[in-house]
């Protein structure tokens, strides 16, 4: 394995990371790949994809994720959100795992997170794990060759899944721990696999660094039209809401399908790559995603196979439902190349709602914009869980509260800034049912909500009637070429109009009461909002 240029000033050494017995830095992707199999990390996959077991850790271990409180941070932190860590307990966990290390072979790759030179972070990440270099190679954004010779890491993330921490300790939950130390620029993840903690931490850290220079960080994927990059949307959205599905129009540019920032000049991409989920991954919906998991250097995450053929089995869930496939942006032929955008004209909150009340898409001011950001909705269905009988709330706040250290008003405000000063259209768009609750209604019909968006996205929506929503207060098209007019008001398509009203009343509730702890922070149009 060769190693690659790299600033000869900042070697591990210099950041007191001593003792390793070799250090890769900046392998190319043959030479991870090269480097996992003969480490036994895993097994190369048709096409020469990796495939990788995460073992017990198959996805994110929120509640074994802590913040220093350090005196520079403790009145930036959202508290309730982020369980807080001592310093002195986190410099032993730091001091324990370099110890660890001493000895192993690790892996160094010197990425950037944010695709806008201007706002973009400097990250070392330092792995045992051979793929986990590959795969945040893939998720982060690589810098040219003659770039690391300069580069300055600013962050550092030191991931040691064979390390386990002892909260007695080390401050901490159980043996795994996701550690950050936004003061000493610091991030240690020990006893977990799951390759994904190297890329939300990434994420929370730009969560944490962007509000104070302006820049809106966002929990969403973005497009642009197909002959003009300023000519931008941002598709917020929790798991289920179809983020992915309806940012991924053919008939516009892909920026990015998670993570992006909005600054003054515009909407940048955070990553290189994305992180697909390919649970029921169908060849014929999905093709160029599907194509991936058969692509050179993709990571498959804890999919099942054939021992012999090496067949991909996309609907096997025993190892978890949460299967993943990284790869880089490249991979997608619509991709944008610079993954830049303009201020986007455009702003869609996607919604699941299983209880059959919102509307397929309303249009929003900008403090009802912020009253649905900071809401964050969407819903179980029955069956899902044990014990769940009816349809269940799910308010994550931002469209993404695990990755957000600042309290969540502050999002709120700048997003309610921004479209306020930019002038974009805001809309919330219902993927969830009709014509009643989840086990007696239908799904939304995808073709009616593809309608509405590119009527959204092409500005014809806004010559069109409105009325007003009693429930919420938004405005409602009351008629769309294209769309069944019935679908557009949802009391319609009930056959019991006063049973609609009544699940209504539940919803509406449902939001106030998760809305009034935000009620102390936010200035009286949103309030006004809040009561529709």
């Amino acid at each position: 394995m060769t190693t690659p240029r790299v600033n000869p000033n900042k070697r591990l050494e210099d950041q007191g990371i001593v003792g390793v017995s070799k250090a890769y830095y900046n392998l190319l992707e043959p030479a991870l790949v090269e480097a996992a199999i003969q480490r036994g990390e895993g097994r190369l996959g048709l096409g020469g994809a990796f495939l990788a077991s995460t073992g017990t850790h198959t996805g994110r271990s929120p509640k074994d994720k802590f913040v220093v409180r350090s005196p520079e941070v403790e009145n930036k932190i959202w508290w309730e959100n982020n369980a807080p860590m001592a310093q002195a307990a986190f410099d032993q966990l730091h001091a324990d795992m370099l110890a660890h290390l001493q000895g192993r072979e690790v892996f160094v790759q010197d990425l950037y997170g944010g695709a806008d030179p201007a706002h973009r972070l400097d990250v070392r990440v330092v792995t045992e794990l051979a793929w986990h270099g590959l795969f945040i190679r893939h998720l982060l954004r690589r810098p040219a060759a003659e770039e690391l010779a300069t580069f300055e890491p600013e962050f550092t993330i030191i991931n040691c899944p064979s390390f386990k921490a002892d909260p007695a300790r080390h401050g901490c939950r159980s043996e795994t721990v996701i550690a950050l130390d936004l003061s000493r620029k610091i991030i240690l993840i020990a006893n977990t696999a799951y390759a994904g903690e190297n890329k939300k931490s990434v994420f929370t850290l730009l969560n944490y660094i962007l509000p104070e220079k302006g820049v809106m960080p966002m929990h969403c994927s973005a497009n642009h039209a197909l002959d003009d990059p300023q000519d931008s949307a941002v598709f917020f959205g929790l798991s289920g809401t179809g983020k992915t599905t309806l940012s991924a129009d053919p008939a516009r540019i892909l920026i990015g399908d998670d993570e992006h920032g909005w600054s003054d000049t515009g909407i940048f991409n955070f990553e290189g790559g994305c992180y697909a989920k390919t649970i029921n991954l169908d060849a014929e919906a999905e093709p160029e995603i599907y194509a991936t998991t058969h692509r050179f250097a993709s990571v498959v995450e804890n999919m099942v196979y054939d021992p012999d053929t090496l067949e991909l089995d996309f609907t096997d869930d025993s190892l978890t439902a949460n299967t993943r496939v990284a790869y880089p942006l490249d991979a997608i032929s619509n991709a944008s190349e610079t993954s830049l955008g303009g201020v986007p004209k455009n702003i869609i909150m996607l919604t699941c709602d299983a209880f059959g009340v919102l509307p397929p898409i309303a249009r929003l001011t900008p403090a009802q914009a912020m009253y649905h950001f900071l809401s964050g909705f969407t819903s179980k269905v029955a069956g899902t869980e044990q014990g769940v009988t009816e349809p269940q709330p799910t308010f994550s706040t931002c469209f993404g509260a695990p990755f957000m250290p600042r309290r969540p008003e502050v999002y709120g405000k700048l997003l309610q800034e921004k479209i306020a000063r930019f002038g974009a259209e805001c809309w919330l768009v219902n993927t969830g049912w009709t014509g009643g609750a989840y086990g007696t209604g239908s799904r939304m019909p995808i073709k009616a909500t593809r309608a509405l968006l590119s009527a959204a996205l092409d500005g014809s929506l806004r010559e069109v009637e409105f009325r007003r929503d009693p429930n919420f207060g938004f405005d409602v098209p009351v008629s769309v070429p294209g769309v069944a007019d019935v679908l557009l008001d949802p009391r319609r398509t009930w056959e019991d109009g006063a049973a609609y009203d009544r699940q209504a009343a539940k919803l509406v509730g449902m939001f106030a009461e998760n809305f009034a702890q935000y009620v102390p922070y936010i200035d009286d149009e949103v309030k006004q909002a809040a009561i529709g």
